[in-house]
């Protein structure tokens, strides 16, 4: 730029702006980098800009969330290996077998889902990542309703000439499942089809860095999903909270009760964290909520039970059961 109150030949260097490089002397204009590309700090050169996702080879969160999903879903193995060897013991079949069985896959695939979350995010994975997580969830929540609602029938039934053991059954408790989950995915098929999620390059939140990202594509079609995994486990927590005293042999009520107290407690505050972090902090924040979650449902319901079946084998005994029923 020209030099005030000076000859026209003199001029003062102007550093170029932010995103541009001068390679040359006296260079009247700056050179825009390209837009993968950024000046080094001479601001004579453009080189590539940094890629910011969860990397296998630069990180090492990716490699602990990878750890503690396999070893959670080993003791889900374990767990699920323990109630199909002692599959027709009281304590078992009490609880429904199939539904138990049922939730146990359903939280192995949560911990599977984890990984749709690290590496580069590309459109599949993106497609993927929130739908698995979103079902799997919705399966194992509700398989928990149904467990609540059969304690609630199983109690009503025990009365002389209720109507109610007309419900008493596998069929109710498979269609409360196959209903709730119906609803999530025509939910997931249907935002899928509108404005599925895809990958998308955040070239402006940090200079020198594009955030490899997943967009959501309707945030109508994320808070959907999430919103009605929240209202299965409101709903499963209030049914479980009010059936929890209810005298009964084995009354996992009040185990479920905990499992979605802790369950609510983990999402609602993923909520506000999701929504103020950015790039690989907000897929932490993700996978932290899945993984605690996931762990918090296999601790409270099914812990107490494999304790009973291994450790305290004396209680888990058809005449403890109908000893407690006819007490």
């Amino acid at each position: 730029m020209p030099k005030p109150r000076a000859q026209s030949c003199c001029y003062d260097c102007a550093p170029c702006s932010e995103g541009e490089i001068s390679n040359t002397t006296d260079r009247e204009n700056c050179i825009r980098c390209p837009y993968n590309e950024w000046p080094n700090e001479k601001k004579n050169q453009c080189i590539a800009k940094i890629k910011d996702f969860l990397s296998y080879t630069n990180d090492t969160i990716p490699v602990v969330f990878s750890a503690i999903s396999v070893f959670l879903l080993l003791i889900t193995v374990m767990i699920l290996g323990v109630f199909i060897y002692y599959w027709n013991t009281p304590i078992v079949r009490a609880n429904n077998r199939s539904l138990s069985f049922l939730l146990l896959v359903s939280i192995k695939l949560s911990f599977l889902s984890v990984f749709l979350f690290l590496g580069r995010p590309v459109d599949i994975t993106c497609m993927l990542r929130i739908i698995t997580f979103g079902i799997s969830f919705s399966i194992a929540v509700s398989s928990l309703l149904a467990k609540t609602i059969m304690v609630c029938v199983a109690f009503k039934a025990t009365k002389p000439g209720s109507s109610w053991r007309k419900w008493v059954g596998v069929k109710l408790s498979n269609s409360v499942v196959l209903f709730c989950s119906s609803i999530q995915i025509i939910i997931c098929m249907t935002w899928l089809a509108i404005s599925p999620p895809f990958q998308e390059l955040d070239l402006h939140t940090y200079p020198g860095t594009i955030i490899i990202q997943c967009n959501e594509g309707s945030a109508i079609g994320f808070y959907s999903v999430i919103g009605y995994m929240g209202l299965l486990a409101a709903v499963s927590f209030v049914l479980a909270f009010l059936a929890r005293t209810l005298p009964d042999s084995f009354n996992e009520a009040k185990y479920i009760t905990f499992s979605m107290l802790l369950f609510c407690s983990v999402w609602i505050t993923m909520i506000p964290a999701y929504l103020s972090t950015k790039g690989k902090n907000t897929v932490c924040v993700e996978i932290f909520a899945i993984l605690t979650s996931s762990a918090g449902l296999l601790g409270c319901v099914f812990l107490p039970k494999c304790y009973t079946i291994l450790f305290n084998s004396q209680i888990n005994t058809r005449s403890h059961l109908l000893g407690n029923k006819s007490s």
